[in-house]
């Protein structure tokens, strides 16, 4: 797999957040949800993997059917739920991978945890991947957990932050801490969200999540509203989030790092992001409809254009 589907390219190379990167192609966190297939998508020729989002818990997901195609808009409307084997056995996996892939452990919260004890799950999952990946990426922005969204709002997202900011430190060996936010937020929070993580010291944003705004679809309005509710993913995000990451670059003046992610499913649709603002970037939903060489397609284009 590695021969056929691998590309290498020195121009390709990346240093973000302390971390070398061979290129900056990165498999998004939902598709690995329990640290199964890194090794698979690492032959496949992603620079990195976000595992995840894993919880303390083990937790079933929401009822099937949750995952559905929208092919006219090369799209996906998912409400999984973060089904998984919970945080212990993803970690156990982890333990035996290759030092020289980059992975990223996505952390979010029990469906059943109210969001007042929100932080307690969170600092579970930091506590039983900090020694098995490279960097975090807290999820508050999964529209298929209840309440979890809430946690987005200025007040208790620095509580979390911070506290696993200070918990980080005390390691004696910090792991760079991303926060994973939504694309339907307004330009007021998005200049809390700089705040907040300039504040809690965090290493950056991960731009963005799914989104509930079904606006622009050409499948049509019957057959969107039968799928029902759930994080629309694919082409139809790619503009809202390099929107996202262009604003937090600009407002920011780029003191912090970004990862675009959104509706990439070419060479030219990551370039895009990383011209806006982005330093790597993440795919999922481009891979159903472009199959397993687009990693290899992508960046054959972007050497090309080094």
């Amino acid at each position: 797999m590695r021969s056929f589907y691998g590309y290498q390219h020195r121009g390709l190379d990346r240093e973000v957040m302390g971390l070398k990167f061979r290129n900056p192609v990165g498999l998004a966190a939902g598709f690995d949800k329990d640290a199964k297939y890194f090794g698979l998508m690492e032959a496949l020729g992603f620079g990195f993997v976000e595992i995840g989002t894993v919880t303390p818990l083990a937790q079933g997901g929401n009822p099937k059917p949750r995952l559905f195609r929208l092919p006219q808009d090369r799209a996906l409307i998912n409400r999984m739920g973060f089904n998984n084997g919970g945080v212990a056995a993803a970690a156990e996996r982890l333990r035996d991978r290759k030092p020289e892939l980059i992975i990223g452990g996505n952390i979010g919260k029990n469906k059943d945890t109210p969001n007042e004890d929100a932080l307690s799950d969170y600092v579970k999952c930091f506590d039983a991947l900090h020694a098995v990946v490279d960097y975090f990426a807290v999820n508050v922005s999964s529209p298929n957990t209840p309440g979890l969204r809430a946690l987005q709002e200025k007040e208790p997202l620095k509580k979390i932050l911070a506290s696993l900011s200070e918990r980080n430190k005390a390691t004696g060996k910090p792991r760079p801490i991303l926060l994973k936010i939504a694309p339907d937020l307004t330009d007021e929070q998005l200049d809390d969200i700089i705040e907040i993580v300039r504040e809690t010291d965090i290493e950056g944003v991960i731009a963005t999540n799914t989104t509930i705004s079904r606006k622009g679809l050409r499948t049509s309005d019957t057959e969107v509203e039968q799928i029902g509710a759930g994080g629309l993913s694919g082409s139809p995000v790619k503009e809202r989030s390099t929107e996202v990451v262009r604003y937090l670059a600009k407002k920011s003046n780029k003191t912090f790092t970004i990862i675009g992610v959104g509706g990439i499913l070419t060479d030219a649709d990551a370039l895009e992001k990383l011209e806006a603002g982005a330093d790597l970037v993440q795919v999922y939903s481009g891979m159903v409809y472009e199959g397993p060489a687009m990693v290899r397609r992508i960046l054959k284009g972007m050497a090309a254009h080094k």
